[in-house]
């Protein structure tokens, strides 16, 4: 029966623990890794001596994930081509307020600026301004001084938003450039999408060398649309194209022969213009998208 108690209370808290896991790491398979030792931590440990269950398990998963964070970094550093996290299918239409904006924190782009973070200002920020946990938790959390909590949330959120990352695009514009580039694949015409891209818009493409995909980040309007052309049009034109939200917003999956080749996602400037298309083909990365989170 306690064991019992004790699973009830870790599974109250693994919601929570996924999130933020997966937002520290930019990967599920990581994530559940993570949130799976804290869960056999728990279980062996004294719970008589613990006050605050959903604050130990926080700290424990957060400090779990910092660990993996730092190996993953140096494996990132060999990767192959352009690294983005793994698509996860979750909208952030139609949610009230505080959970729209805990949505807009999987943004592609959102996360791609936390790597530019180190681990405790990732942690730390994500802790406090995504999870509302107060700074003396956090420094817990961290094994550091409040102050010292407060100055990393700090620095993180002025790199942040100078990135102007944390915003949410009105669905309509998401679906008129979906809309541009099915009918760029379907007939050529590529003239309604160059309408929808910004001026220094960037194409990434993650194949994790081991499918074909472009080797680094493609720049500019006449760069991206010449490679749209030369070589997602002919192989694209072929798939099944399965709308959907990745990553908190309207996206595509594409299917080849049944198979999920590729998923595409979008992120945007305050003025609806399209600033990044992500293409993920890595097929690691892939193995599990449609699979509830």
């Amino acid at each position: 029966m306690a064991q019992r108690d004790d699973l009830s209370a870790f599974e109250e808290a693994r919601p929570m623990l996924l999130g933020l896991a997966y937002r520290i790491l930019g990967s599920r398979a990581e994530a559940e890794d993570a949130v799976q030792d804290t869960c056999v931590k728990w279980l062996s440990a004294d719970r008589s001596a613990i006050e605050n269950p959903a604050s130990w398990l926080t700290t424990l998963c957060t400090r779990r994930c910092i660990d993996l964070l730092r190996s993953a970094r140096r494996t990132r550093v060999e990767y192959v081509g352009a690294w983005l996290p793994e698509p996860i299918q979750m909208s952030v239409e139609h949610e009230p307020g505080e959970r729209a904006a805990l949505a807009a924190s999987l943004q592609t782009a959102f996360l791609l600026v936390l790597e530019r973070l180190t681990p405790k200002e990732r942690a730390a920020y994500l802790l406090h301004e995504i999870f509302d946990i107060p700074y003396p938790e956090v420094a817990t959390a961290l094994d550091i001084q409040e102050t010292a909590a407060r100055k990393l949330v700090s620095r993180a959120r002025a790199n942040i938003d100078r990135s102007k990352v944390r915003h949410v695009t009105p669905l309509d514009r998401q679906e008129q450039l979906l809309a541009a580039f099915q009918a760029a694949v379907a007939t050529g015409g590529t003239e309604p999408l160059m309408a929808a891209l910004s001026s220094d818009v960037e194409l990434w493409a993650d194949g994790g060398g081991k499918v074909p995909a472009a080797l680094r980040v493609l720049q500019g309007k006449a760069e991206v649309l010449g490679f749209i052309d030369r070589v997602l049009l002919g192989y694209w034109r072929t798939c099944a194209w399965e709308v959907t939200d990745i990553n908190g917003g309207r996206g595509v999956i594409l299917r080849k022969d049944g198979e999920i080749a590729a998923c595409m996602s979008f992120a945007y400037d305050e003025h609806g213009a399209a600033t990044n298309i992500y293409i993920v083909r890595n097929p690691d990365k892939l193995a599990r998208l449609g699979e509830p989170v």
